[in-house]
């Protein structure tokens, strides 16, 4: 009796409770991977329950589960397994699917029993030809009648069995299509789901509101950008877009959402730095340290066809760098200008390597990649580094001037506005200070773009000060103009700022199916002010380039990515954003401008080749012609190139740059064109190339 009354007591202290249920209630989603948070309420009684979370992703990962809201209520163990005999929740169109396909497998099992039974009529009809015996002799008439009869059932009995075999046939067809979809939904014939096991101890009964976290894998977000550019004038509209994706086992359904820039599956130890001890080693030996590059970039599953440039330190075109998807013989390699396209067929990563180079390893982030590779480190003899520093306003010591957004407005119109500093006598040498619009290094025809009423204030820097900040270039002083910052649109989203990462707390609950496909949600839209140009370099391209610096972009929390571009209304095109330059302006490239023409044309008249001596003169000359069918002024920004020797025999001479802006290191002219609506201008230079007449040159 004893022993039966322990027995009861016992298992009054350990209740049972099994598969409790539990909804998803918000979800934090990563740049690669997502917090899960689901909600249950819960009754214990005195003592040890244990009970289970089911249902579950089969993607936890179980050292980040959590529980909140025990009270009073201690964890005495927290258990994650997979149940593979349990199948999850299937969406009504995958019930769908499930439901044809055990349609047609029931009409495939009822041809094949026609065709069994068809089979079995033949097979006696054929076992019973022989007609008669050896002492009963068959008529003519009879023997005409059976071989009819014969003839035409077993000409029956075929044409049923290819009519069966044909409805089998599209059946068959049906059921492999019907699969493609369900494989396009990310469904398994094996489902197995994830379960939470918790036991929990209480002296006293009480009722929980339990939180339980947890982070999953196979879920994530990427930005894109619409960048919208109506008039040169005007700022730039620029749409924050997150593509979310999820193949979690879950259903997402009417969740709160929050998306943010940080990764949990980064590795966030510091480096540790020990000595290094240098010694004799073999030529064949590989030595040198790399450090580990900082990217934030991260897979994108859209992404079905990569084309991109690879370009060494100087900037120059790598021709035959091989491009691989990781893991994968899929591959190409660049050509002789350094591009290179590629299909995709799996993989999340491209690696890139070539002799005498530093491999780089990148996520696939975007379907136009362009990478830089730096020369192996054990070839390098010698690193110079330089950089410039900054300084504040407060410790500037010499003369500032500063001219508010009041001044502005209220100033007589009329005449064109220009500055002076230290008198008209600097200005009238030909000398202009430097402009810097919003933290922008700036050329004195973008200023003309800006309109009065968007300037907040100008600062003149002069004397020590403006060469102290900006070196040789402030030595005619430096003019700081201020615009005021554009307003942008909130969708009462709230984007909250953290130590290393940001996050957008998005105010519409959305639904996010379990399917592998993205969900498009819109995050923000600014009115960004920029400063536009125009570029061209016929030499490579005959197009006009139209490009947007922006100042100040930190604010606006960008994440490298694509951005469709429309201009004037249309679609232009894809460009790339990529915030981790670190340079003090972004600078976008809003694609080709077709209502700008440009033609370089070699002038072959000009003069003829000669010979003197031992040497070979060949004479070159060209014409750039460019034409303005906009209908409003353009400033337009033009480069060419005169070859620069590398070899002492070959020699450059008879250099004519005509009115460009000509650097003789690098050979390079630079015209700043300003074109009114419907003109045209041209531009010419020429130069002479003299070398031994038995050699040949890459002209």
């Amino acid at each position: 009796m004893k022993t039966l009354l322990l027995s009861f007591l016992l298992l009054a202290s350990l209740s049972f409770a099994n598969n409790t249920p539990s909804k998803i209630d918000n979800v934090t989603v990563y740049l690669s991977g997502a917090q899960i948070t689901r909600t249950t309420t819960i009754k214990l009684p005195v003592g040890t329950t244990e009970f289970t979370f089911n249902k579950l992703s089969p993607y936890i990962q179980e050292n980040s589960i959590q529980i909140s809201g025990l009270k009073n209520a201690s964890i005495l163990s927290i258990n994650y397994g997979i149940n593979y005999l349990a199948k999850q929740d299937q969406t009504i169109d995958v019930e769908a699917f499930q439901n044809s396909i055990k349609t047609f497998v029931d009409k495939i099992q009822f041809e094949d029993d026609l065709i069994s039974g068809y089979n079995e009529e033949l097979n006696l009809i054929q076992s019973n030809r022989h007609l008669g015996n050896d002492s009963q002799v068959v008529n003519l008439e009879r023997l005409k009648q059976f071989t009819e009869y014969y003839r035409t059932r077993i000409t029956e009995i075929k044409n049923l069995i290819y009519a069966s075999e044909k409805k089998k046939t599209i059946y068959q067809k049906e059921i492999s299509e019907i699969k493609k979809q369900l494989t396009e939904l990310n469904v398994s014939e094996k489902v197995q789901t994830g379960e939470i096991k918790v036991k929990l101890n209480t002296a006293t009964a009480v009722s929980l509101d339990l939180v339980i976290k947890y982070n999953v894998k196979n879920a994530g977000w990427f930005p894109i950008y619409d960048l919208k550019a109506e008039k040169i004038n005007a700022p730039l509209q620029l749409t924050y877009k997150a593509h979310v994706y999820q193949s979690t086992g879950n259903n997402w359904d009417n969740i709160k959402l929050t998306l943010s820039t940080s990764d949990p599956n980064t590795n966030n130890l510091k480096p540790d730095v020990s000595p290094k001890y240098l010694n004799f080693v073999s030529y064949n030996s590989a030595y040198g340290n790399r450090a580990t590059k900082s990217y934030n970039y991260k897979y994108n599953p859209m992404v079905q066809n990569v084309s991109g440039l690879v370009l060494d330190a100087s900037g120059l075109p790598l021709p035959g760098v091989n491009v691989i998807v990781k893991g994968t013989t899929n591959g190409t390699q660049t050509d002789f200008d350094g591009k290179y396209s590629l299909q995709l067929n799996g993989g999340n990563e491209l690696v890139y390597s070539f002799i005498g180079m530093n491999s780089e390893t990148l996520p696939i982030h975007s379907s136009i990649m362009n990478v830089s590779l730096d020369e192996d480190a054990s070839q390098l003899d010698e690193v110079v580094v330089t950089a410039y520093g900054t300084t504040s306003k407060k410790q500037i010591t010499s003369s500032l001037t500063t001219v508010t957004s009041e001044s502005i407005e209220n100033s007589t119109g009329g005449s064109a506005s220009f500055i002076k500093i230290r008198g008209i006598g600097t200005i009238a040498s030909g000398n202009q200070p430097l402009y810097v619009v919003d933290g922008i290094l700036s050329d004195e025809y973008q200023i003309n773009n800006i309109d009065p009423n968007n300037v907040e204030s100008v600062d003149v820097l002069k004397d020590a000060s403006s060469i102290a900040m900006y070196g040789a270039r402030g030595s005619n002083g430096v003019v700081l103009i201020t615009t005021k910052k554009g307003n942008y649109t909130s969708k009462g989203d709230v984007i909250e700022q953290g130590i290393t990462n940001t996050r957008f707390e998005i105010k519409k609950q959305y639904s996010i199916p379990t399917d592998g496909d993205v969900t498009v949600i819109e995050i923000e839209n600014y009115s960004v002010p920029a400063s536009y140009a125009y570029f061209a370099a016929p030499v490579l391209n005959e197009n006009v380039f139209l490009t947007a610096k922006i100042g100040n972009w930190e604010q606006y929390n960008l994440l490298p990515a694509e951005a469709n571009v429309y201009f004037e209304g249309s679609y232009s095109g894809k460009t790339n954003i990529n915030p981790l330059a670190t340079t003090d302006s972004l600078t976008v490239s809003l694609g080709v401008d077709p209502n700008v023409v440009i033609k370089r044309n070699e002038l072959n008249d000009f003069k003829k080749n000669q010979y003197i001596g031992s040497n070979k003169i060949v004479n070159k000359a060209y014409e750039i012609e460019v034409k303005n069918t906009k209908q409003s002024d353009i400033d337009l920004v033009l480069f060419d190139r005169i070859p620069i020797s590398q070899n002492r025999d070959i020699k450059i001479e008879d250099i004519e740059t005509g009115t460009s802006n000509y650097d003789s290191e690098k050979g390079i002219m630079e015209w700043k064109v300003k074109l009114i609506s419907g003109s045209i201008k041209t531009y010419k230079f020429s130069y002479a190339v003299k070398y031994p007449k038995y050699k040949r040159v890459n002209l």
